[in-house]
């Protein structure tokens, strides 16, 4: 008797081990999934950011805000991310990404991207497809790199805005809301927010103030007044605080008056009129001495070799091209190349 109940015993013990040893098992899975089952997961979970976005933990769907106070969903991560905007280009390198399309300032033949400053940067991607220039955006080749998600301006891409959404999920940066000239900070926050990286963002626009800061504190004691003139070849700007804004405040200079706004286009005798105390050069043919620069010109004058900056030698050549430029690249380059030239 005792033996025949024996066998039954063990089963029964057998199946109770591989009960708990299943749920023990089902239950550390559970533990690495960060929302559980879809059925069961909180919807905090599955619509809330993540701040693990830059480990590609991002929660996603998510819905975002677009202009005009749309909501638009993206239904995962972006892995490739197409950016119809020409001037916006620098804030999307600057994240870490596999693929972007991209639409350049002007013509390819003329792009920035094999230049020694953007190379680092591009060399990062895996691809990067160009799919317009300026304002003419080439939907067939924006259609053939089918994209995630695009990201757009409200203004800018107006007039293609459907046949960008018959693509993939577009999100518009409202540009009555954010000035997208100047300030890369918000529209790198906004792209962060599309693409669940966040931190990226953030540690961009900290590493930016922090650059801002070492610059600020190494240029005080800087006296007098400080002008940025824009280069070409048949013409100069004074750089304004509107779109130059970033090189005078911050730095702690000091703008002649002519330059509170958006500033003028000068002649020589208008510089001297001025008469700045510190003068710096930016250059547009500063990487290709081939094209002309109508300072060149002007430093063989009489009324040029008395200017106060040239007689004190506080007279500075930077790339133009890059400094003057709208983004986080070419902030970060300008403060250093101006932190650089007060230095000599």
């Amino acid at each position: 008797m005792k033996k025949r109940n024996m066998p039954l015993l063990t089963a029964c013990i057998i199946l109770l081990v591989a009960l708990v040893v299943g749920a023990c098992s089902n239950n550390a899975g559970n533990t690495g999934n960060k929302g559980g089952n879809a059925t069961n997961a909180p919807s905090e979970a599955t619509n809330s950011p993540s701040n693990e976005g830059d480990a590609g933990q991002a929660s996603y769907p998510r819905e975002v805000d677009s202009a005009g106070g749309e909501k638009v969903t993206i239904e995962a991560q972006p892995k490739r991310v197409a950016l119809v905007h020409w001037g916006l280009t620098q804030e999307l390198m600057n994240f870490d990404l596999d693929s972007i399309a991209i639409t350049l300032p002007f013509t390819e033949k003329q792009s920035f991207l094999g230049t020694e400053v953007y190379k680092p940067y591009v060399a990062q991607y895996d691809d990067v497809t160009v799919v317009g220039e300026n304002t003419q955006v080439n939907l067939e080749a924006l259609l053939q790199y089918a994209p995630d998600v695009i990201l757009a301006g409200s203004a800018t891409n107006k007039e293609i805005a459907d046949q960008l959404k018959q693509i993939a999920p577009t999100v518009f940066i409202d540009e009555e809301q954010t000035n997208v000239w100047t300030d890369w900070q918000g529209v790198m926050t906004q792209f962060g927010a599309v693409l669940g990286l966040e931190d990226n963002a953030k540690a961009k626009i900290d590493e930016a103030s922090v650059q801002v800061e070492q610059a600020k504190q190494q240029l005080d004691g800087v006296e007098g007044t400080v002008a940025y003139l824009q280069v070409r070849d048949k013409n100069i700007w004074l750089q304004g605080t509107t779109y130059a804004g970033d090189y005078y405040a911050p730095l702690g200079l000091t703008p002649p008056k002519e330059a509170e706004g958006d500033g003028v286009e000068l002649t020589l005798e208008g510089l001297a009129a001025i008469n700045p105390d510190h003068i710096f050069l930016g250059y547009f043919n500063y990487n290709d001495k081939s094209m002309a620069a109508l300072s060149d010109e002007w430093e063989q004058s009489e009324v040029w070799k008395k200017l106060k900056a040239v007689q004190s030698n506080q007279v500075y050549a930077i790339d133009g091209e890059m400094a003057f430029g709208y983004g986080p690249i070419s902030r970060t380059n300008g403060t250093a190349a101006i932190a650089e030239a007060f230095k000599k």
